[in-house]
């Protein structure tokens, strides 16, 4: 028998610690949450992408009636960004949620959205930092394969 231990590093700065040049990032998440079209689970979730020149590219979570033919925010950012900017790497992806008006407290993506954030991930050989918004403080991993260990990706093809 073998055992592995996985270990992940993950920073969390109170509100006022973000880092300035992060707080655009942060807010351009907690913006987009207004354009979510969740007249469903009434949980809107908004998600802005950082690419290496700077531009900020961002997405909402959009429902539908049929659930599984929705889309969560972050696959809508980055998948944008990519039919966008397809060479140009995204380097930090910002995720926030709200509910009955208010922000939540605490988000982390769905797996199917850890999946596509481990792939753009790949598709530019960089890792991507990932902040996640709450109400007090932000939580930020390294990259998105930090969030998905033991993952599948290209390299198992």
């Amino acid at each position: 028998m073998k055992e592995i231990k996985l270990e992940t590093q993950i920073t969390v700065y109170s509100l006022n610690e973000v880092p300035d040049e992060e707080l655009p990032l942060v807010n351009a998440a907690l913006k987009a949450t207004g354009q979510s079209y969740a007249p469903y689970s009434k949980f809107h979730v908004g998600a802005a992408a950082l690419l290496a020149d700077g531009t900020i590219v961002t997405g909402s979570n959009q429902e539908n009636a049929a659930y599984p033919s929705g889309l969560c925010a972050e696959r809508v950012a980055l998948f944008h960004a990519g039919h966008q900017y397809p060479d140009i790497p995204v380097v930090a992806l910002a995720i926030a949620a709200s509910t009955g008006g208010e922000q939540v407290e605490s988000i982390s993506p769905c797996g199917a959205c850890r999946q596509v954030l481990l792939e753009t991930e790949q598709r530019y050989n960089r890792p991507m930092k990932v902040l996640l918004c709450g109400t007090k403080e932000v939580v930020v991993a390294p990259s998105a394969a930090s969030l998905l260990p033991l993952c599948f990706g290209k390299d198992n093809l």
